[in-house]
């Protein structure tokens, strides 16, 4: 935020250095937080979206939960 109060500040005062500097701030804090930056939908792993949970690699985590975390219930179920 603070990055974010320095565009606005440099707004008021009309400065283009400072402005420039500021959304060069607010970019670095985005991409870290992982809001801009490369995109994780393009990093080549394999897609699950469209698959039942036990058909996915992702298997034994969701075995391991507790039943009331489970969304949907277990193949058994």
């Amino acid at each position: 935020m603070a990055a974010r109060r320095a565009v606005a500040a440099a707004r008021r005062q009309g400065d283009d250095t400072a402005l420039h500097a500021a959304r060069a701030a607010v970019q670095e804090a985005k991409e870290g937080l992982g809001e801009r930056g490369p995109v994780w939908w393009d990093d080549g792993a394999p897609d699950y979206t469209r698959f039942l949970v036990w058909n996915t690699p992702y298997r034994d985590w969701y075995e391991a939960l507790p039943s009331a975390q489970r969304e949907g219930g277990s193949r058994s179920a």
